[in-house]
C-alpha cells in the first residue's frame, strides 16, 4: 500500500503536466500521402479507356490527397462518362472538379480526390494567351484527421507550348494567389509541363519547396525515359519533412506515371 501511495504521489503531477501540455496545442507530427497524376482522360498507352485500371493505380499507394489532370466530364471522347464521379466511386474518396474549358460535348479540366471531406473549393482560371488551351487551378481546403491542420491543396496543369511565356505567367499568378506569409499548410501539385532546370521551376521554387523525385524515372509511351514535368510543391518548408518522394512504376494506365510524395507535418495541429 505504501509503494502504491508513493507512486501515486510521483505520477499524478506528471500526468497533470502531460494533460496540460496536450491541451496547450503542442506541435505533433502527422503523415500525409500526396499523389499527382495526369490521367490522359482515362486512356492508357495501349489505347484503352479504363477508369478501373486508373483507380487501381491510385488506391495501390493509399493516398490521402490526389491531384488529377486531364479529366473528362461527359465528353464524347469519354462516351459521356462523368470520369471524376466514377473515380471517386471506385476509390471511395471525396472529389471536386475544376473546369478548364468546354470540350467535345462536355467539360475538361483538373480534379482533386481527398480522404477527408472538402471544406471549401475554388477554381481559378490561369493567365492564358488567346490562341492557347485554357488552363486552371483547383484549390480545396481539408481538415486532416482528428485535430489535424487545415490544408490548402491545389491541382493544376500548366500550358504545354514550346514557348514558356504562358507557363511563366501561370507560375507568377499562383505564387501571388496561393502563397501565404504565415505557417498555413499549403500544397501545390500537378503537371507543370516544365523540366526541373527551367525558369518556370526557378520562379516557383522562390516561394515553394520541391521535394526531389527518385527512381524509377518517368518513362514515355516509347519505353524511353522522359523528362520530369509532374510535381508536388510544399509550403512552409520549416513545417514539412519529406519522408518519401517517388515515381510510381506504372507505365500503361496513362501516358504519365504518378508521383507520390509522403510528407510529415510537424507544425501545430
Amino acid at each position: 500500500m505504501r509503494s502504491y501511495v508513493a507512486m501515486k504521489r510521483i505520477f499524478s503531477p506528471l500526468l497533470l503536466v502531460l494533460v496540460l501540455w496536450n491541451r496547450g496545442g503542442a506541435t505533433t507530427s502527422l503523415t500525409l500521402r500526396v499523389l499527382t497524376y495526369n490521367i490522359h482522360h482515362g486512356e492508357g498507352t495501349d489505347g484503352r479507356l479504363d477508369l478501373s485500371r486508373l483507380a487501381g493505380v491510385v488506391t495501390s499507394v493509399h493516398p490521402d490527397l490526389v491531384a488529377l489532370q486531364e479529366v473528362d466530364e461527359g465528353t464524347e471522347r469519354a462516351s459521356g462518362v462523368d470520369e471524376l464521379a466514377e473515380l471517386a466511386r471506385l476509390t471511395d474518396l471525396h472529389a471536386a472538379f475544376g473546369k478548364a474549358m468546354d470540350y467535345w460535348g462536355g467539360e475538361y479540366g483538373v480534379a482533386v480526390l481527398s480522404r477527408w471531406p472538402l471544406l471549401r473549393t475554388h477554381n481559378d482560371p490561369l493567365p492564358n494567351l488567346a490562341d492557347h488551351e485554357p488552363r486552371t487551378a483547383l484549390t480545396v481546403e481539408v481538415a486532416v484527421g482528428d485535430g489535424g491542420p487545415r490544408i490548402a491543396f491545389t491541382s493544376t496543369h500548366f500550358d504545354q507550348a514550346r514557348d514558356p511565356e504562358n507557363r511563366l505567367a501561370q507560375a507568377r499568378y499562383l505564387n501571388e494567389r496561393l502563397v501565404r506569409e504565415d505557417d498555413s499548410a499549403t500544397i501545390l501539385a500537378g503537371d507543370l509541363n516544365a523540366r526541373p532546370d527551367t525558369p518556370v521551376m526557378d520562379m516557383l521554387q522562390e516561394r515553394w519547396t520541391n521535394p526531389p523525385a527518385v527512381d524509377p524515372s518517368p518513362i514515355g509511351p516509347s519505353g524511353r525515359p522522359r523528362l520530369r514535368v509532374d510535381y508536388v510543391l510544399i509550403r512552409p518548408a520549416t513545417r514539412w519533412r519529406v519522408v518519401e518522394s517517388s515515381i510510381v512504376d506504372e507505365a500503361v494506365a496513362s501516358d504519365h506515371r504518378p508521383l507520390l510524395v509522403v510528407l510529415e507535418w510537424t507544425g501545430p495541429r
